[in-house]
């Protein structure tokens, strides 16, 4: 069983910083990439960052020069730590990690459950 916890949603004001970690645990083989989604009401979940297990990132051109995607690959964790935060941002985050479960197995898709992002003064 593997799960994704996420951490570090809240509310933060204009201007403001917040910092989201998500931990993979239980049993799997590698991770081959994490990233952040978000969904913010009324819209589609939409891209925010990746990174693979190379360290190859990817940003949507909204949060370019604003957000970072971190990884720790010995915990399993990736962070985002996003600065400059707009109203635009408030949306529910979403970890992703694609996981090989076992040698030799096909990616699996996992998602965490979520954590609230709200900016507003």
């Amino acid at each position: 069983q593997v799960q994704l916890v996420e951490s570090g949603g809240g509310l933060v004001q204009p201007g403001g910083s917040l910092r989201l970690s998500c931990a993979a645990s239980g049993s799997f083989f590698s991770i081959n990439a994490m990233g952040w989604y978000r969904q913010a009401p009324g819209k589609q979940r939409e891209l925010v960052a990746t990174i693979t297990n190379g360290g190859s990132t990817n940003y949507a051109d909204s949060v370019k020069g604003r957000f970072t995607i971190p990884r720790d690959n010995a915990k399993n964790t990736v962070y985002l730590q996003m600065n400059s935060l707009k109203p635009e941002d408030t949306a529910v985050y979403y970890c992703n990690a694609i996981l090989r479960l076992k040698p030799g197995s096909g990616y699996t898709v996992y998602w965490g459950p979520g954590t609230q992002v709200t900016v507003s003064s």
